[in-house]
């Protein structure tokens, strides 16, 4: 039982370093993202308009249904005429856990 509780206590804590921080993608949110997507992800209409652009919002099915991997890239890369934000794969993936908690 000795050795046991060890592995268990190693796993546990080092499985959870490389869990996504919802918190931290807020953050992320707030400071890259809210000024055209809005609070809540239904996006800025101004913005859109000014852009003559369809914004869906964050957590519509379209966008939950993309991987976290298509959010991490177009997060990153951009789409359409959105840019692309310089981010650290540790924020990025922080950034996706946030999205996930926009879901309708």
């Amino acid at each position: 039982m000795k050795m046991t509780l060890p592995l268990f206590t190693f796993l546990f804590f080092s499985f959870g370093m490389f869990a996504a921080d919802v918190a931290a993608g807020k953050a992320t949110y707030d400071k890259s993202c809210k000024r055209c997507h809005g609070g809540d992800g239904a996006a800025n209409g101004a913005i859109a308009k000014m852009m003559k652009v369809e914004m869906r919002h964050l957590g519509s099915k379209e966008v939950q249904a993309k991987s976290d991997a298509e959010l991490k890239k177009e997060s990153v890369e951009g789409v359409g005429k959105m840019k692309g934000v310089a981010l650290a794969d540790g924020d990025a993936t922080n950034l996706v856990a946030f999205l996930r908690t926009l879901k309708q």
